[in-house]
């Protein structure tokens, strides 16, 4: 079968030339010509394997990254750059990138990389396909002390007889800050992990304030996770769990 490879790159002509030499050894290429186009295609097709460019105007690698690790974690990746520094590589390892290859990389350096991201998601799908979805039920549900449970594969948060159905941007938002309990996110991380954009700044609070009053007023139904989504002043917002 086929492996789906999604080529992102702003520059044309290296676009095209990743996607012919992948091609050539029996691939279904995908080319985006900058993060924004690749973040929407991912959202809506099946990607094996990425390979980014780590300079691009709007949305650069890590940050396009960082949002297929939310919509696709199975995605394997690879990191493309001229530009290589021992800060980026320690961000891409965080990142779980499966390779980070410096520009111009040759054509055999690409192919092995491919092969070797390949080989590793397909070996990960077997070795989890048998208990992946109990693991992800698991990991999704959050029960707390008084009963109340929050089902992030279902958007639903319920308390005996009181169920509350959120959003996906919703689902989204609760999901990025329960999963990272105590940590800060900026206005525009937040917006680029749930919307899949980004944005200023300044715009980024704009764009949230909204969503996060919705999710608030839903969660100040059930005393346990009333105020637990925290607003940090000028900054973002976090989850505290031990409120």
């Amino acid at each position: 079968m086929k492996s789906n490879i999604l080529v992102v790159d702003d520059e044309p002509v290296a676009r095209q030339s990743l996607a012919d030499i992948l091609k050539l050894e029996g691939h279904n290429v995908t080319a985006a010509p900058n993060g924004q186009a690749a973040v929407e295609y991912v959202r809506t097709h099946p990607i094996d394997l990425m390979i980014v460019d780590l300079r691009m105007p709007g949305m650069d690698g890590l940050e396009v990254v960082q949002v297929v690790n939310q919509i696709s974690p199975e995605t394997e990746v690879i990191l493309l750059t001229a530009y290589g520094s021992t800060e980026t590589a320690i961000q891409a390892l965080r990142l779980r990138i499966h390779d980070y290859l410096l520009k111009p990389a040759s054509p055999a350096q690409v192919l092995a990389s491919v092969k070797k991201g390949l080989t590793r998601r397909t070996s990960k799908s077997r070795t989890s396909s048998a208990v992946v979805a109990d693991a992800d039920e698991a990991m999704s549900i959050f029960s707390l002390k008084d009963g109340t449970t929050v089902d992030l594969s279902r958007r639903q948060i319920k308390h005996k007889n009181k169920v509350e159905h959120l959003t996906p941007a919703e689902g989204r938002l609760l999901r990025i800050l329960i999963e990272n309990e105590g940590k800060v996110f900026s206005h525009r991380e937040l917006v680029l992990l749930v919307q899949g954009y980004d944005t200023s700044q300044r715009e980024a609070p704009e764009i949230l304030r909204p969503l996060v009053s919705r999710l608030r007023h839903k969660l100040d139904q059930f005393p346990s996770l009333s105020e637990r989504v925290v607003s940090v002043r000028g900054t973002g917002y976090l989850y505290e769990g031990n409120k």
